[in-house]
């Protein structure tokens, strides 16, 4: 099984940003948690990070042929970019969008995600845990 994690915009700052909303693990070491877990070890698991939305949809084209799955993080995109929601719904990969805070218990603008819809799942205020809900998640539909 083949599965890309995307993380969109100012994830690169998780540890530094905000840890009281986003938690003290930087990306490296919620990658390298992910990466210790024995159920996960025959997953072929590859992390892509970009701040640029047209690097993000590109990457998700790369994805056909390529990938069994995906899971995104968006960021803030995930509130406003049709792009990537045509994205995610033009390729037809099982997809579970991230997020590390509750967007539903954030700011009204947070609470809106335009990607949700073409997702097979949403987690939400799980922290890193929810990267690991995702891929228990995907495991089990491939099984």
């Amino acid at each position: 099984m083949k599965i890309l994690i995307i993380n969109g915009p100012n994830l690169n700052l998780l540890g530094s940003r905000e840890p009281e909303i986003y938690g003290k693990d930087t990306l490296d070491d919620i990658k390298v948690w992910i990466d210790s877990k024995p159920e996960l070890q025959k997953i072929d698991l590859e992390w892509f990070q970009s701040n640029h939305e047209g690097k993000i949809i590109d990457k998700l084209h790369y994805c056909v042929g390529k990938k069994n799955a995906i899971i995104i993080n968006p960021g803030a995109l995930t509130h406003y970019s049709i792009s990537i929601r045509d994205a995610i719904s033009s390729i037809k990969i099982p997809t579970i969008e991230v997020h590390l805070s509750n967007i539903d218990e954030r700011e009204e603008f947070r609470k809106n995600s335009v990607i949700k819809d073409v997702c097979i799942h949403q987690i939400s205020g799980k922290g890193k845990q929810g990267y690991f809900i995702a891929l228990k998640l995907l495991i089990e539909k491939f099984k």
